[in-house]
């Protein structure tokens, strides 16, 4: 019997950085940095392992650099699309969107996502 793939976890960064009011307005790139470190030292609480981190970013945020056991995308154009075609790539794969953007929810659960709020993660 194949392994099963692990649990994709898609990280909207603008949305997850912006619900928390600690300055990152000042540094988006700085905010997503810090959340990108955080994923990586406390992978998803609560979660089982393994997972694959993904953290989509865009704007401002583009170029933050993948760690290991976080890889960053940086969207080209909408962040919300890039996690869309992202939850799309692997319909028969669990896949985890972590956001609070009503939108977005609504188009990845119409994909198969599960879909939880930021405060999963702060």
């Amino acid at each position: 019997m194949e392994d099963e793939a692990p649990l994709l976890v898609i990280v909207d960064g603008a949305n997850v950085v912006g619900s928390k009011p600690d300055g990152w307005w000042r540094d988006r790139r700085g905010a997503a940095e810090r959340l990108r470190d955080r994923l990586a030292e406390r992978g998803l609480p609560g979660r089982p392992t393994p997972v694959e981190l993904v953290l989509v970013v865009e704007g401002a945020a583009r170029g933050v650099a993948s760690v290991p056991g976080v890889r960053v995308e940086s969207a080209p154009g909408s962040g919300d699309d890039r996690i869309v075609e992202l939850a799309a790539e692997e319909p028969g794969r669990p896949r985890l969107v972590i956001t609070a953007d009503r939108e977005l929810r609504g188009r990845v659960t119409e994909l198969g996502a599960e879909v939880i709020g930021p405060s999963a993660l702060l």
